[in-house]
């Protein structure tokens, strides 16, 4: 990587700093704190979400009817899901293990948190409580996939992807075979620490 594209990647770092600094400047109206896994509110904020509740009774009433018709193929896709979950704690635990991988921990990517809001009822906190789980694990496996790709095969497309994981950056260039396999070691043998470095960025 040369020197004007690393001070490039140091300056958006930089930036990402600023806009994590500026969106917890805009969330400190909300006041609440983190202990041991728990989010607790201030009992007057949990007086103000209560009141801005949606009952049950009035939530049926106005949902969609294209809602309640999907709602079967929207939890369906939970088995997949679970088949998938189980499919990466195996995969880690044996190609991970061979090659001498840290396991990309799935608690980072699989967070459980807006049931403590007091604004939800009880089929929103459900509903919450399932995207979290299915989004959060689409992440946790598109990471175990990318760790995957940068020990087989950390090269760049030559078309321009919408997606582009952590470790893309440190892809070799589409079409630039010299020294290829010399640098591929290098890569193979500094993987996590490559990981750890890119994964300072969490907005």
């Amino acid at each position: 990587m040369n020197n004007k594209i690393q001070e490039i990647l140091n300056q958006i770092e930089e930036l990402e700093g600023k806009l994590k600094a500026e969106i917890d400047a805009q969330e400190k109206h909300i006041s609440y704190e983190i202990k041991e896994g728990y989010v607790k509110f201030e009992e007057s904020v949990l007086k103000k979400q209560r009141e801005n509740m949606k009952g049950l009774f009035r939530f049926f009433a106005e949902i969609p009817a294209s809602h309640l018709l999907t709602s079967p193929f929207v939890y369906g896709m939970i088995i997949p899901a679970f088949l998938l979950d189980i499919t990466l704690f195996f995969y880690q635990n044996v190609i991970f293990r061979l090659y001498g991988f840290k396991f990309v921990k799935r608690s980072e990517f699989i967070v459980f948190d807006r049931q403590y809001l007091r604004y939800l009822n009880f089929i929103e906190k459900l509903n919450c409580l399932y995207c979290s789980y299915f989004n959060g694990l689409m992440q946790y496996a598109a990471d175990v996939a990318a760790k995957t790709e940068l020990y087989f095969c950390p090269i760049k497309h030559a078309k321009k992807t919408l997606y582009r994981h952590r470790y893309y950056k440190d892809f070799l260039i589409y079409g630039d075979g010299e020294d290829y396999q010399k640098r591929l070691k290098l890569i193979r043998e500094n993987i996590d620490k490559s990981a750890s470095v890119n994964s300072k960025s969490n907005i």
